[in-house]
């Protein structure tokens, strides 16, 4: 989800914040059933993350994992993954990649994405679980092959492209990896995450020097929740979420 690191005062992360139009992927995809049978029906534009969270887990939704940006459950059926996040515009791209690239085998499915209320995402998406890294067997055999690979070399280009067109629009945007470290097993086949990310040390720095020129760029209605990324929780002393949050607070004056 993003390498995060500042280089000082609360420790931030690495993950965009104006997402193109083509970002607003709430169409069903009516061969997915056991995917899209899984996913409430919830007014989502009109909910915060945590409001999502929420309702997640009180119709047994469990959490399986928590990144930098974003909280991570599973379907109780456990077909199906959601990624719920308060904010990472940056994930917008790789929504883009996959659904410019559907059926691609080396991409994981996604069922229904959409903006929730103060800029933050939901994204459902086919069940994945890590790899050990360096990949090993045959995943690793597939991966030293992709070079010939005609599908993996549509996933790279598509990827630079939109790269590209983020790097362009998207204040604070970090870069694209695909390599192993981004490898992950969905239904036994190799497939990447989260290729994209922000330049998020460089961001949470912005917002402590000058964060009504950080609102300039990114509309504060758009990163309402910018504060409530784990990363932040996980990783910041009680100083450094102090100083983030005071910096918060002057921007609304």
């Amino acid at each position: 989800m993003g390498e995060l690191r500042l280089t000082r005062g609360p420790t931030g992360p690495d993950n965009p914040s104006r997402c193109p139009a083509e970002r607003s992927y709430d169409a069903a995809v009516p061969e997915l059933s056991v995917g899209l049978a899984s996913i409430p029906d919830l007014p989502w534009e009109s909910l915060s993350h945590r409001q999502v969270l929420a309702e997640l887990t009180g119709t047994g939704w469990v959490p399986c994992g928590v990144g930098d940006w974003a909280v991570a459950l599973r379907s109780p059926a456990g077909h199906v993954a959601v990624r719920v996040c308060p904010f990472d515009p940056a994930y917008w791209a790789f929504v883009d990649l996959c659904r410019q690239c559907a059926g691609n085998r080396w991409l994981p499915r996604i069922d229904l994405a959409a903006g929730l209320e103060g800029g933050g995402s939901v994204v459902f998406l086919e069940f994945v679980v890590p790899v050990g890294h360096p990949v090993e067997k045959d995943f690793a055999e597939q991966w030293q092959a992709r070079d010939r690979d005609p599908e993996f070399q549509e996933v790279s280009q598509a990827a630079q492209r939109i790269h590209a067109r983020y790097r362009q629009a998207t204040p604070w945007w970090g870069r694209c990896d695909l390599d192993d470290e981004h490898i992950y097993s969905a239904a036994g086949r190799p497939v990447l995450l989260d290729v994209y990310c922000m330049a998020g040390s460089d961001l949470y720095n912005a917002i402590l020097e000058d964060v009504t020129e950080v609102h300039r760029r990114i509309p504060r209605d758009r990163m309402r929740y910018a504060l409530d990324i784990p990363y932040i929780a996980r990783e910041n002393s009680p100083a450094e979420i102090l100083a983030l949050r005071n910096a918060w607070a002057r921007g609304a004056e």
